[in-house]
């Protein structure tokens, strides 16, 4: 079984800028040893003969055709811009 040490739990709080006390290192120290043990359990599993799963739902995404309308709002908005271009409004270069 995989265990980690309190210095590599300081390093990760660290790196994660949080301050741990010791009682809190060594919570964190088991915690985090149990979860590896659970993963290594995990990686015993034969999965050779099992598919696997992408969607568990059934559903599937409903795709449709991309297309441009014109909205009556930008037409009016664009009416009362000064100046206008190809359905944009044409301001002066900046640079």
């Amino acid at each position: 079984m995989t265990t980690i040490s309190s210095d590599a739990v300081r390093q990760l709080a660290t790196l994660s800028a949080i301050a741990l006390s010791d009682q809190e290192v060594e919570r964190l120290r088991a915690d985090i040893t149990s979860i590896l043990g659970y993963v290594e359990q995990l990686s015993e599993l034969d999965t050779k003969d099992i598919e696997p799963t992408y969607q568990v739902t059934g559903l599937s995404n409903v795709w449709r055709e991309d297309s441009v309308e014109e909205s009556t709002a930008v037409r009016k908005i664009l009416d009362d811009a000064p100046e206008t271009e190809t359905n944009q409004f044409k301001v002066p270069k900046v640079l």
